[in-house]
């Protein structure tokens, strides 16, 4: 049983703005019954002002979807595109007080729903499905989405990918293909996390980088049979051992340096991270 915040069970049990606008100005639609969750939304927008001044929707699929469709709409009546194209699926499972991890998808169809729907009124071609090699067969998911999803929200392992677009939920043959595209997009660009700006002591600095290996780096060799072994900081240079399927791998170069990436990213631009 999923747990819901008093205000998805509000919005889904009272959903706002739920129905058809008669003679829209966009529509744009999303998903597939076949695959469980589908969105259709409506918009009327005042052509003097660019605001948008009405919102419906119509959805197929669980309460998480209804909830996360009914957000979008009062998300966005009232804003200009620009302005509606700044909500991201993160804002409507904030709006809502939090989604289920596994029902963050619902969100994430929300906001493809509003690109389309914008894309419409602006006479741009509107794609049924994403372009790009399907990489999920079951849920009818493409790498363009898998990447772009991955990289919007941060993601980095393929549980959270499945939690928001689910692929990799059916029969899971796609998951070694996911771990690759995963691999791929943050040894070319890292999760944004808040940069460390204020001077560090030394201990400070030790603690900080011991917790960013256990917590930002050493999951996610985990997660691909790997792990890492802290075994010397010295002011700046940090020593480490690869371990499991890290050690010996031919990209341990490249391991190395993504490490040393990570740590220059959060603690200075000073670090040097050595295997044994």
């Amino acid at each position: 049983m999923w747990e819901y915040t008093d205000k998805v069970k509000e919005h889904f049990l009272h959903p706002k703005n739920i129905g058809e606008i008669e003679n829209p100005d966009a529509v744009g639609e999303v998903g597939s019954i076949v695959c469980g969750d589908a969105l259709k939304l409506y918009l009327k927008v005042d052509e003097e002002t660019g605001k948008i001044i009405d919102a419906k929707f119509q959805t197929f699929g669980c309460a998480s979807a209804i909830a996360s469709s009914s957000a979008l709409t009062e998300l966005i009546k009232g804003k200009t595109f620009d302005e509606a194209l700044k909500v991201t699926n993160q804002d409507i499972a904030e709006f809502l007080g939090g989604l289920p991890k596994e029902k963050m998808h619902c969100s994430v169809m929300g906001r493809e729903a509003l690109e389309a729907a914008i894309a419409n009124y602006r006479g741009q071609p509107v794609e049924v499905k994403e372009e790009g090699r399907l990489v999920c067969k079951c849920f009818d998911v493409t790498e363009e989405k898998i990447r772009k999803v991955a990289i919007e929200n941060h993601l980095t392992t393929v549980d959270e990918i499945t939690d928001y677009t689910k692929a990799g939920g059916g029969c899971g043959e796609c998951k070694v293909e996911i771990e690759a595209i995963l691999r791929d997009i943050w040894s070319l660009k890292k999760p944004e996390k808040p940069v460390v700006s204020k001077k560090l002591t030394n201990l400070q600095k030790i603690a900080l980088m011991q917790e960013i290996i256990e917590t930002e780096i050493r999951p996610g060799l985990q997660a691909d049979g790997g792990d890492i072994e802290l075994i010397d900081i010295d002011g700046n240079r940090v020593v480490v051992a690869l371990r499991g399927m890290c050690s010996g791998c031919l990209m341990a170069d490249v391991t190395i340096k993504g490490i040393q990436d990570k740590l220059r990213e959060m603690v200075g631009e000073e670090i040097t991270v050595e295997a044994q």
